[in-house]
């Protein structure tokens, strides 16, 4: 084998190996995020319908309110707006 090969059969192994140790990171990202995503399900879960702090009529309440404010900008845009 000449200078070329060698060199060539070195980035070869040595990208390879990068590529697991990338693809192994991924993987425990993606599992901790599923991790996560599981105990802010559950929190919800706790808080809405175990009746703790956010109970569901004042988040309907708030969401209306929202609504009620985004309508009257547009109304208001309507009439004065150029």
């Amino acid at each position: 084998m000449d200078g070329v090969q060698k060199l060539l059969a070195v980035v070869i192994v040595s990208l390879t190996l990068l590529l697991l140790v990338v693809g192994l990171q991924v993987i425990l990202i993606i599992v901790d995020l599923r991790r996560a995503i599981k105990r802010l399900n559950s929190l919800l879960e706790d808080s809405i319908l175990g009746g703790g702090l956010l109970r569901p009529e004042k988040l309907t309440g708030i969401l209306e309110f929202f609504g009620k404010k985004r309508r009257m900008e547009k109304r208001g845009e309507g009439e004065f707006g150029s």
